[in-house]
């Protein structure tokens, strides 16, 4: 399977409802779903390679399943910019568990999620209270914690809402580069591959990012103080997950500390750590050691998952 199919789901909004965008990977009636989350300006497609890995090394069916956050990719923008937010989000995926139970019962539910992907699932993993078709079994949270460095939510803030215009696909992919540094090395191929779905043709001509620049409103509005204050209802979904947890951490990362890391590894669902040398935020699993590493964790036998492995370093 070399494209994923594109699937909407209606979700409801104080302005009326909007439609999330998801890509979908594998078999559509598989009771095991992986969901994988994007950050704060991605979209779903930053999972293809990811997801391909997974759909071909499942010993069994699996439906991978990557939305488009609301106001990102495929998805609808929303009326009230102030909705850009993590409740938002988890009300959303709420909304595309029901939908995915009706076209076929959910079994086993896995979560990805990717800086912001993480938070949410952080949110719905942590709330033993909501009503999914199944309790998270194993999550992995990429370069995200209860804890969020405020320089790295100042370097985001200087690019996030900036849409602008490009003349060509590559310009737009070269552009990204620079302020996606903290990605890691890839090859000029996989950067492409990875910028693609990231752009969107102007009416007049030429190129423009895929999401609302509305994402930055509530983004901005965020001050140091408010920032601390939400770390105590962060770390107490986190304390709260039962889910088998794997942290992955881009070593150089200036989102997720080490000591973070390391406090995560002592409280809540006690993760095993795997951090990625020469990758700061975040680790976009393209590269063949972090696909296997989350491979290796989400398709792993029940008889292995009782043994709690080491934290390590990749």
């Amino acid at each position: 399977m070399t494209d994923p199919k594109l699937n909407y789901v209606p979700c409801p909004d104080p302005q009326g409802s909007h439609r999330m965008a998801y890509w979908l990977w594998g078999a559509e009636d598989a009771p095991h779903v992986i969901v994988c989350a994007h950050g704060l300006s991605r979209q779903g497609r930053d999972f293809d390679v990811l997801a391909q890995a997974l759909v071909a090394a499942s010993p069994g069916p699996v439906r991978v399943v990557c939305p488009d956050v609301v106001g990102r990719g495929r998805s609808d923008w929303l009326a009230d910019p102030t909705g850009y937010a993590v409740p938002t989000y988890a009300a959303d995926m709420l909304q595309l568990m029901r939908h995915l139970q009706d076209a076929a019962p959910v079994t086993i539910l896995d979560w990805v999620g990717t800086s912001m992907g993480g938070l949410i699932g952080m949110a719905l993993a942590g709330t033993p209270s909501l009503p999914l078709p199944a309790p998270v079994r194993r999550l992995v949270l990429n370069d995200v914690g209860p804890v969020i460095q405020w320089g790295a939510l100042q370097r985001i803030g200087t690019y996030v809402g900036k849409t602008g215009r490009f003349a060509s696909v590559q310009q737009a992919a070269d552009a990204m580069g620079e302020i996606s540094r903290g990605f890691g090395p890839h090859t000029p191929a996989q950067w492409l591959a990875l910028s693609q779905a990231m752009v969107k043709p102007l009416a007049e001509g030429g190129f423009t990012l895929h999401y609302d620049p509305a994402i930055a409103v509530p983004f901005r509005a965020l001050d140091e103080q408010a920032a601390l204050a939400g770390q105590a209802a962060l770390w107490q979904l986190y304390d709260a997950i039962r889910a088998r947890t794997l942290l992955l951490r881009g070593a150089e990362s200036d989102l997720l500390s080490r000591a973070t890391a390391q406090e995560m590894m002592r409280r809540g669902p006690g993760p095993r750590l795997v951090e990625f040398a020469g990758v700061g935020h975040a680790p976009t699993l393209i590269a063949p050691e972090q696909v296997e590493a989350v491979s290796a964790f989400l398709l792993a036998t029940e008889s292995a998952d009782d043994e709690k492995p080491d934290s390590g370093a990749g």
